[in-house]
């Protein structure tokens, strides 16, 4: 018995090693537009319109795949964060399904809403202390701008993705996406509501794909 018992877990162990270690991993950098604000050590992100378009100041990427993959079965849950007066993280990426809770933590009243076609609701007025937070499934792919009905200024967008796979770059530009199956897949970089940059890579397992966006 102790025999079969080892391996079993010698057998286990092996399929979760190869399954950790096959999977493809990209890295690289996005080319952020130009920005002439003046570099700091703590940046505060903000959404801008500019011509009708909407971005982040300074510039970031949300870098993902996009392919065939299968959906996941449970609802993932995130936080956007309301703080002195304002939304943190300024842009949220999700995965198609996901739930997202807007806890309030300033001193005072916020109407979290959306006009969005991806997706349209007002949560209504409510203090810091209410209870359960209220949140919102994400359930249609697109951009939505979130906002505060009584507090013009704050605004957020939540990018609403068909995928499992992306990150966020960092300011520079830097990003990495791992576990990734492997295949021909498009890597999209997303800008602002009018760019997103996209390439075409075929991924193998258990290699890094080294690519810089565009």
């Amino acid at each position: 018995m102790k025999f079969r018992c080892s391996l079993f877990f010698t057998a286990m162990f092996g399929l979760v090693s190869e399954s950790s270690f096959a999977q493809a991993v990209i890295e690289g950098r996005v080319e952020l537009p130009k920005t002439s604000a003046a570099p700091v050590m703590i940046k505060r992100y903000e959404i801008v319109t500019k011509d009708g378009v909407l971005a982040t100041k300074p510039p970031l990427a949300v870098v993902y795949l996009e392919g065939s993959f299968p959906r996941r079965n449970s609802t993932a849950e995130t936080q956007m964060l309301q703080k002195d007066l304002t939304f943190a993280p300024t842009l949220l990426p999700v995965q198609t399904g996901t739930r997202v809770a807007f806890p309030n933590l300033d001193d005072t009243y916020h109407n979290i809403f959306s006009l969005s076609p991806a997706k349209r609701f007002d949560l209504g007025r409510y203090r810091p202390e209410e209870t359960p937070i209220p949140s919102v499934v994400f359930d249609v792919p697109g951009l939505v701008t979130v906002r505060c009905d009584i507090h013009e200024h704050m605004r957020a967008l939540i990018l609403v993705l068909d995928t499992p796979y992306f990150a966020m770059s960092d300011p520079d530009g830097r990003f990495r996406l791992s576990g990734l199956p492997s295949g021909r897949h498009t890597l999209k970089a997303w800008l602002s509501s009018k760019t997103t940059l996209e390439r075409p890579v075929e991924l193998t397992r258990g290699t890094t794909l080294r690519v810089n966006v565009p």
